[in-house]
């Protein structure tokens, strides 16, 4: 039986929020290459940062990490 995979901001691989840690994290890459790309989100289309602030309050905070 396979355990879900949860997304969950960092605590670990953090700058602002936790967000691209936790997706890096979830995906299994590395932080910089997450936040370069919402960086180039945000320049082409502009809502990058609404967005990252919608995720920011969506996304909780992950329990094992020491906050």
């Amino acid at each position: 039986m396979a355990v879900a995979k949860r997304l969950y901001r960092s605590s670990k691989e953090r700058i602002l929020g936790g967000v691209c840690g936790g997706i890096a994290e979830y995906l299994n890459v590395d932080p910089t290459l997450v936040r370069l790309f919402w960086a180039l989100f945000t320049l082409a289309a502009g809502s990058g940062v609404l967005v990252y602030i919608l995720a920011w309050l969506i996304i909780p905070r992950n329990p094992k990490h020491k906050w």
